[in-house]
């Protein structure tokens, strides 16, 4: 069973920055397609963005220019830089394959208000 772990969320202010970690303990880790998913209290949880194992990206319209998807196939990871931050991104975020193939992990909560 893969085990996800999400980290760096946190209280921002509008216009501010954070970068999201996610490590995963997956064999062959490099050959998925990886995504970072955010659910707000209510809602459904969404796809933001996904990285394929070529680093091709794609983005949700609501966070296209602001939030950038990387990954680092040597530490299992994927990262989430976001920037221009806005209270509509409040959520807790979780990464996962774009099939959303594995156990869930316990998410990061970032929160976005002044």
């Amino acid at each position: 069973q893969v085990l996800l772990v999400e980290s760096g969320g946190g209280l921002v202010q509008p216009g501010g920055s954070l970068r999201l970690s996610c490590a995963a303990s997956a064999r062959l880790f490099e050959i998925y397609t990886m995504g970072w998913y955010r659910q707000a209290p209510g809602n459904q949880r969404e796809l933001v963005a996904t990285i394929s194992r070529g680093a091709s990206t794609n983005y949700a319209d609501s966070v296209k220019g602001r939030f950038i998807i990387s990954r680092d196939n040597t530490k299992n990871a994927v990262f989430l830089q976001m920037n221009s931050l806005k209270p509509e991104d409040t959520a807790v975020y979780y990464c996962n394959t774009y099939q959303a193939s594995w156990t869930w992990g316990q998410g990061t909560q970032v929160t976005v208000s002044s």
